[in-house]
């Protein structure tokens, strides 16, 4: 028989926790290869978001750069030791945004870029020995250059190539042949110049160079296409066409517009459709009148010239009566007259010639009471009005207005809209609106002509709206968020899936070590032993010596040493400590004799 020794339950010291290496140890292959993973999976999440929110804005250096200048300034930026890359197709080089402006300035400095095209920088490269005609041909291409950067400056021109004609001038020749220049654009997809464009640049090219007429500019786009205009008769007619044109669709424009201003408010935007068609007068005619006005009073008219004839004799129209002595002495010349200087001359006796023409002085006076004639002829101005009447181009001689406006949408008694015709009334004053807006005019033969019907709307005409997920700026917000929100959705999985079961599975404390088997002599021995010990096969009483060690003093079961309650509770904590010696123990029991078992054991 065996007999089962019953030993007091002694406290035993908690096991030191085993450090992490030994912790490791412990873990199966498969959760030290997970904890491996999951660590190396969270440091390199940890390392893609450090380099990504380190990453430089990269913004554009330079866009639209040809091989040489774009070599050029690569070069460059890998001097100065600057991080730069390309855009997508290689037409833009792009540097971190704190440093653009720096780098432009530091590039500028060295003359970068130069520019597909040289301008007046050719002179500075002048060799020795160069001839005057190579002179003329470097300051021709220099000229050519610069006014290409200069047409080139406008928002509409890509690029631009000019190319002067410049003739020898020769002071033997008595003509001297003018120049010209043509001018070849390229313009950016979508746009166009306007006339005053066009004639911005002809009068460009033609105030850089000497002498040359802006009719001698030909300006043409990269079709082909002749936009300048020549100067000869024909073209300048259809210029002229070309601006009637334009103005008449600028004035149906103006009188649309003022339609769907008037309108829009009281029915609604889209809600109303109108066109209006003018007749336009482009013809200059002159025209010149003559008016007179009835005859006016001599007082209040104007004196143009005054004559007065009179006529004296013995008959109204007859000569004068000849008068005087007849003969030789009434021929004769008067005699000296004297001038009373020292006192009054003597008179003198009377001569036969004195006598006659004192006789022909008196027939002479006498004649002259005979009857006359006297005319008196007075001119006046002719009152008259001279009317020249020149007609302005570009007069209107019948507006044509069109409109249409759509059904109204009004809601019944129960909520629900439906499309409603309007009302003869507002019909009426629809069309009054419409005729004061335009101007209307019966005796130029305006006419209006005001519909109402219903809108068709079509489906495949409208552009549909897009989504909020489609949008322009939602996609650009996903793009740039998508990184960060990635590496945190990433580093969370390996953080909660991986590393953390593996530091869960670290920090459970291993079991201790299994004590000695029963009966054998290191079971009261090993440390922290709270077990009794089977001491052998025979059966012995307590407080008796064990034949095994015969030397261990007895063990008395008295209840003045262990108290049972004592026991009974170091058994409980032996069970939950340590449940495998207790399953061993349980074992040996039901194994052994339960006649030999002594009471109270």
């Amino acid at each position: 028989m065996s007999a089962v020794a019953d030993l007091p339950v002694a406290s035993f010291p908690a096991a030191a926790a085993p450090a992490w290496g030994g912790r490791l140890a412990t873990m199966d292959r498969r959760k030290r290869l997970r904890l491996a993973l999951g660590v190396v999976v969270l440091v390199a999440v940890a390392i893609a978001a450090v380099v990504l929110g380190r990453q430089p804005d990269w913004r554009v250096l330079f866009a639209n750069l040809s091989d040489k200048d774009g070599g050029a300034v690569v070069a460059q930026l890998t001097t100065m030791n600057i991080p730069y890359k390309y855009a997508e197709g290689g037409g833009a080089v792009m540097v971190p945004a704190d440093k653009v402006h720096d780098v432009r300035l530091r590039l500028a400095s060295q003359g970068l870029p130069k520019g597909s095209v040289a301008g007046f920088e050719l002179m500075e490269n002048s060799r020795f020995g160069m001839t005057q005609f190579q002179e003329k041909l470097n300051f021709q291409r220099g000229l050519e250059g610069e006014l290409t950067r200069s047409i080139q400056a406008l928002g509409s021109v890509q690029s631009a190539r000019v190319h002067l004609a410049l003739p020898n001038q020769n002071g033997f020749f008595r003509e001297q042949q003018k120049p010209s220049a043509s001018v070849l654009l390229t313009l950016y997809p979508g746009r166009s110049l306007e006339r005053s464009q066009i004639a911005g640049i002809v009068h460009l090219v033609a105030s850089s160079v000497p002498e040359l007429a802006p009719t001698a500019v030909s300006v043409l786009d990269d079709s082909g296409k002749l936009l300048s205009d020549s100067g000869n008769a024909g073209d300048a007619a259809g210029a002229v066409d070309g601006q009637q044109l334009q103005y008449r669709q600028q004035l149906e424009q103006l009188y649309t517009r003022r339609i769907l201003d008037i309108l829009e408010p009281v029915v609604g935007r889209q809600n109303v459709k109108a066109q209006v068609t003018a007749d336009v007068d482009f013809s200059q005619t002159e025209a010149t009148s003559e008016e007179h006005r009835p005859n006016l009073t001599a007082e209040t008219s104007a004196v143009r010239s005054q004559q007065t004839v009179e006529v004296t004799g013995a008959g109204a129209g007859g000569a004068a009566p000849a008068g005087g002595v007849p003969g030789a002495t009434t021929n004769q010349p008067p005699g000296p007259t004297t001038a009373p200087v020292n006192g009054a001359a003597a008179p003198l006796a009377p001569t036969a010639a004195t006598a006659g023409a004192g006789a022909a002085t008196a027939a002479a006076a006498a004649g002259a009471k005979t009857p006359g004639k006297r005319e008196s002829i007075t001119n006046y101005e002719v009152d008259k009005t001279v009317k020249t009447v020149r007609n302005a181009t570009g007069q209107i001689r019948r507006l044509s207005a069109a409109v249409v406006v759509n059904y109204q949408n009004i809601a019944d008694a129960q909520g629900k809209s439906s499309p409603t015709a309007l009302s003869p009334q507002q019909i009426e004053q629809m069309t009054a609106l419409v005729r004061e807006t335009i101007g209307f005019s019966k005796d130029r033969g305006d006419s209006v002509n005001l519909m109402n019907a219903p809108f068709l709307v079509d489906a495949t005409t409208q552009a549909p709206e897009l989504p909020l997920w489609k949008k322009p700026e939602t996609l650009e917000l996903v793009r740039s968020l998508a990184w960060p929100i990635g590496l945190a959705v990433i580093g969370t999985i390996v953080l909660f899936g991986l590393v953390r079961p593996g530091l869960k599975a670290m920090a459970v404390v291993p079991a201790p070590a299994a004590l000695p088997a029963p009966g054998t002599a290191g079971a009261l021995a090993a440390p922290g032993a709270t077990l009794d010990a089977m001491l052998a096969e025979e059966p012995l009483r307590p407080a008796l010596a064990s034949p095994a060690n015969g030397a261990a003093p007895a063990l008395a079961a008295t209840p003045e040493v262990v108290p049972e309650q004592a026991r009974l509770e170091g058994a409980r904590q032996m069970a939950r400590d340590n449940p495998g010696a207790v399953a061993n123990i349980v074992k040996s029991w039901v194994n052994g004799d339960a006649a030999a078992t002594p009471a109270g054991a």
